[in-house]
C-alpha cells in the first residue's frame, strides 16, 4: 500500500468521553421533526457551557470532524417526542424538557409560530451516564444524555445508573422442573 494522501497531517489523540453526572449547558437550537414514524419530536443541540468541567465538549468534537457531511455530534443531541405513544398527551421526556428550559431561564415557554427560536443561547442542564446500545451485534457503552434538569442543580446531580440492556433473558438458566416443597407442609404438589 501507498501512503494516503494527507497522511502526515492527520492529527491523532486520545477520545475523552462526556463525563458522567450533571452538566450545565448551553441549548444551540431546536427544531420541529418528524421521526421514522412519522411522529411529532423536537430535535435538541446542546454544548457545556463555559462553567462547565467539560466546556464547548461538543462544539470540540464538531471542529475535529473531518468529514464533508459533518453534522453536530449525535451525544450532543436529542431526539424527544413530543406525544406519548400510550396516551396520545404529552410525553414526559417533552415535558421534563421545556420545564427544565423554563425554571433554568427563569421564562415561561411561548407557543405557536416561533417556538423553536427561543431556545437558542438559553441554559439548561443534562445528566449524563453510560447507556448499552447494540450496533451491529455488538455491544457498546456510550455516555449520554439521560435527562434535562434545571441548569442551577446541574452540578450537584448524582451519576444516574447504568442503563443496561436486558442480554441476559433468553440467556437465563432453565429450572429442573421441580418444585421445593418444605418438609411437613400441608400444601398440595402442583401437578
Amino acid at each position: 500500500m501507498n501512503k494516503p494522501t494527507g497522511y502526515d497531517e492527520v492529527q491523532v489523540g486520545e477520545f475523552t468521553p462526556a463525563t458522567d453526572g450533571g452538566h450545565t449547558m448551553v441549548i444551540k437550537g431546536v427544531r420541529e421533526e418528524k421521526s421514522k414514524t412519522g411522529k411529532d419530536m423536537v430535535v435538541v443541540a446542546f454544548d457545556f457551557d463555559k462553567s462547565d468541567v467539560q466546556p464547548g465538549y461538543f462544539a470540540d468534537l464538531f471542529e475535529k470532524d473531518i468529514r464533508p457531511e459533518k453534522k453536530w455530534p449525535n451525544t450532543g443531541t436529542q431526539y424527544i417526542l413530543t406525544l406519548d405513544g400510550q396516551t396520545g398527551k404529552t410525553s414526559k421526556s417533552f415535558k421534563s424538557f421545556i420545564t427544565s428550559f423554563e425554571k433554568s431561564n427563569n421564562v415561561e415557554c411561548t407557543w405557536g409560530a416561533n417556538f423553536c427560536e427561543q431556545f437558542k443561547g438559553k441554559r439548561i442542564g443534562g445528566v449524563f451516564g453510560i447507556v448499552e446500545e447494540e450496533y451491529n451485534g455488538k455491544i457498546n457503552k456510550r455516555h449520554k444524555l439521560r435527562w434535562f434538569c434545571e441548569y442551577s442543580k446541574a452540578k450537584d446531580a448524582p451519576i444516574p445508573e447504568p442503563k443496561l440492556l436486558n442480554t441476559n433473558a433468553s440467556a437465563a438458566p432453565m429450572g429442573t422442573g421441580f418444585v421445593n416443597v418444605a418438609d411437613g407442609s400441608d400444601e398440595e404438589i402442583p401437578f
